[in-house]
């Protein structure tokens, strides 16, 4: 994949849109967005958007010291009609969705050469999804892509990441009036890996979009998907489900800035956690503006604690600039298997252990099936199990 560094340009209606993003509510952050490395101090872990992140395992990614010395796979495979291109940061389209608002992300634009867009035409509607495969082969890796989606079109993103690499990388959806995009982008790294990237999503007029963010692998993995609106009837779905195993951290930081009336935006995350050192952090921050009337809101959490040990920071925050808006709310919990679920299961005769299973599968099965694409929810419920495998027997 071509990758990218400088600042980059726009024409006067992508001038318009980025300026839009970037005078955005950025909540709980210590500096404001910038493409510019410098801009940013070495975060200390005292920040708010760091306290949780375990600084000294990323590998140097925000210090500065990871220079770009390891190799990543790319297989991307698309229908007829999508067009890829290698771009500088002049294309008007880089950039667009947002701007980095960490120093990690913002080291990511600042360390590579060129962007990869991946378009989608005006009107069609893909019979296949577009497949973007990156396998980390060692050492450090950043990167810049861009999917535009053209108005009134309809396509299905899957973005898989595996093997072993400290990653960070932009990624944004440009998604055009009327247009209906679902992303799934699954974290399943080795082990050893490091992941931190920023996802960033404008959603058009009568626009709509659906994320599924699946984590299973990786050492630390550190996800921050970020929407806003270019329009008013746009609509933007965000599903995510996690695992995290013994040693392993999985962040997941959200964002979603209702800056245009009559939009709604339903978040949905649920982690399972097994392992002492098992550590899993959910920040859902929801801004609405006061232009933004109109708007409709729901953000839930939901955590499963499978072993003693295991911690998970949930955190839903929720700032109302307008009182005309049609509803707005958030949920988190955090619990162990619940006794009334085991007990209806166990005197129906399924012993213990499945009956675990049972609970746990059923917990996650809503989120899987949002996913639409077959061989990927075949994928996870496979990985799933072997998960149970190791914690429940």
């Amino acid at each position: 994949m071509a990758e990218a560094q400088s600042m980059p340009g726009a024409d006067s209606a992508g001038e318009a849109v980025a300026a839009a993003v970037e005078s955005s509510v950025v909540t709980r952050t210590s500096a404001p967005p910038s493409f510019d490395v410098a801009d940013f101090p070495v975060p200390h872990g005292r920040e708010e958007e760091w306290r949780f992140t375990p600084l000294s395992r990323l590998r140097g990614l925000h210090d500065g010291t990871a220079a770009a010395d390891g190799s990543i796979k790319v297989d991307l495979s698309a229908p007829d009609g999508v067009t890829v291109e290698t771009v500088g940061l002049d294309d008007p389209r880089v950039g667009r969705a947002g701007t980095p608002v960490d120093r990690v992300t913002a080291q990511a634009f600042s360390s590579v050469e060129k962007a990869t867009v991946v378009s989608v035409p005006r009107d069609a509607v893909l019979s296949e999804p577009v497949r973007l495969g990156l396998h980390g082969e060692g050492g450090v890796t950043y990167g810049h892509t861009v999917f535009d989606i053209g108005a009134f079109a309809e396509a299905v993103l899957v973005l898989d990441h595996t093997g072993d690499t400290a990653r960070a990388a932009n990624v944004e959806f440009l998604v055009g009036d009327g247009a209906k995009l679902t992303v799934v982008s699954v974290q399943d790294w080795d082990d050893t890996a490091v992941h931190v990237t920023q996802h960033n999503v404008l959603v058009g007029r009568d626009a709509s979009v659906k994320s599924i963010v699946v984590t299973f692998g990786g050492d630390v993995v550190r996800v921050h998907p970020r929407v806003s609106y270019a329009g008013p009837g746009g609509e933007a779905e965000l599903y995510g489900l996690y695992f995290t195993d013994e040693g392993q951290h999985h962040e997941h930081r959200l964002l979603v800035d209702h800056n245009a009336p009559n939009c709604r935006s339903n978040v949905a995350y649920k982690g399972a956690l097994q392992g002492e050192t098992a550590r899993a952090v959910w920040i859902g921050d929801v801004v609405i503006r006061v232009q933004a009337t109109g708007t409709e809101t729901y953000e839930l959490n939901r955590n499963l604690v499978l072993t003693d040990g295991a911690q998970v920071h949930s955190v839903p925050n929720l700032e109302i600039e307008t009182g005309e808006i049609q509803g707005a709310g958030h949920a988190s919990a955090t619990g162990r298997f619940e006794d009334e679920q085991l007990f209806y299961l166990m005197a129906r005769g399924i012993p213990a252990d499945e009956a675990r299973r049972l609970v746990v599968r059923g917990f996650f099965a809503e989120l899987v099936q949002q996913i639409g694409v077959a061989d990927v929810e075949e994928r996870l419920l496979a990985k799933l199990e072997a998960e149970l495998a190791e914690s429940i027997g």
